[in-house]
């Protein structure tokens, strides 16, 4: 029995010896894993990315938002509308009866297409601004980099104040956090003293906290009206997190009441948290990485057909060095190692590559749809697993067929 070592170094010698015929081979490979490992790469880390942002909001704490109905619905042949809005009444009228051990902020959306100028720079007309009290930030998870928050009595006045995210700064003030307190800014024409800026946030679903301004809750109010479609929103973070159940039930028990709901009348509003805001995220990229890893697997298919047809023409290439190895004392077990192992060092260097350009090319993409950098640990061992499974697939007929070989007829071969 030949050892294995001198098995190894012979089959590195053959992958030498057609190393343009091995490189082409490898990269099917290669090129197979760096797609499955490169899109996994990117998943995973805008997942993350994503899943820092939402809890964000609070480990304990939830929102309550009028219930839109997803254009679902339909009745007599008709699209269901969303709710009725969250009147400003309603929603301080929460924040003042809610007796829980628990904070609640309420929040009015103002607009998304808002322009915000300093002197004559001026930002393009999608930055989002709301109005806010002074719970929001905290309840939010928001941190101020530079400045302080709104106070209570900013608030009930609706004082021209505002919080600024740091992409303003960049665009009004060439990034340069200290020249922008105490400044005077327009948003939409309206006057705002910068008392607050935010800290970098990121982007999360194509909305981004950093091109946000905030403004007195009273003062947002004043400028958009309070008509039925204005829209406000409640977020409750609560105390103690083994009361986030009962804070739920009563914050829905007391918001029927408040929009007058009948006993066993559909909710019209709905609770969200950022568990289960997260646990829809995980569900939905387990599908993704499910659909990733199929979508891989038929590209590493192709590349096994390809790599078991280039080691069939290598056995007949061979078919006289097999019956001279035969002929020396070489075993039927050793020749077909010999082969087997060839195979399952192509795909894993093929692997190799594969996995380290996927690793580019999914932190390459990543920071571009707001995810961070990642080294995906679990998918470099399925890369390494699948290439051996490649390796062993592929290369165990050809292997077989060359230790099945008579040694005479093979000496005879031209």
């Amino acid at each position: 029995m030949m050892p294995l070592q001198e098995i190894f170094s012979m089959a590195y010698q053959n992958i030498r010896a057609n190393l343009l015929r091995s490189v082409l081979t490898l990269l099917i490979i290669a090129f197979g894993i760096m797609a499955l490992v490169g899109i996994l790469t990117a998943i995973d880390a805008i997942a993350y990315s994503l899943n820092d942002n939402f809890s964000g909001l609070g480990a304990n704490s939830f929102s309550i938002e009028r219930k839109w109905n997803e254009g679902k619905g339909h009745r007599q042949g008709h699209r269901e509308k969303p709710a009725k809005a969250i009147s400003f009444k309603e929603a301080t009228g929460f924040k003042e009866r809610f007796n829980f051990p628990a904070k609640v902020a309420v929040g009015l959306y103002g607009t998304g297409q808002a322009t915000v100028k300093f002197k004559d720079k001026k930002s393009n007309p999608n930055v989002i601004f709301n109005g806010i009290d002074e719970n929001f930030l905290d309840v939010k998870g928001l941190d101020i980099a530079m400045g302080r928050n709104f106070t209570k009595p900013e608030v009930d006045a609706g004082t021209p104040n505002a919080i600024i995210g740091s992409e303003i700064v960049k665009i009004l003030f060439d990034g340069k956090t200290e020249k922008a307190l105490g400044q005077i800014i327009s948003v939409n024409n309206n006057k705002y003293r910068v008392i607050g800026i935010m800290a970098s946030k990121g982007s999360t679903m194509n909305e981004s906290d950093d091109r946000k301004v905030y403004a007195p809750l009273i003062n947002v109010k004043t400028i958009f009206g309070d008509s039925e479609d204005r829209d406000y929103f409640l977020l409750v973070a609560v105390e103690n997190g083994a009361d986030m159940t009962n804070a739920q039930s009563e914050a829905i028990g007391l918001f029927r009441q408040i929009r007058g709901l009948r006993p066993g009348e559909a909710e019209n509003f709905e609770i969200e948290s950022s568990d289960s805001l997260i646990g829809i995220l995980k569900e939905n990229t387990t599908n993704l990485r499910l659909a990733t890893i199929a979508i891989g697997l038929m590209t590493l298919l192709g590349a096994a057909i390809g790599l078991m047809n280039i080691m069939l023409v290598s056995v007949t290439e061979r078919t006289r060095e097999i019956g001279i190895y035969k002929a020396l004392g070489a075993t039927s077990r050793s020749i077909l190692l010999q082969f087997l192992i060839e195979a399952i060092l192509i795909c894993q260097i093929g692997g190799i590559v594969g996995i380290i350009l996927g690793i580019l090319i999914g932190n390459i993409v990543t920071p571009l749809l707001g995810g961070t950098f990642l080294i995906p640990w679990a998918w470099m061992l399925l890369g390494f697993t699948l290439c051996m499974i490649v390796g062993i697939v592929s290369g165990f007929y050809p292997a077989l067929k060359a230790a099945r070989l008579d040694p005479i007829e093979s000496l005879r071969y031209e």
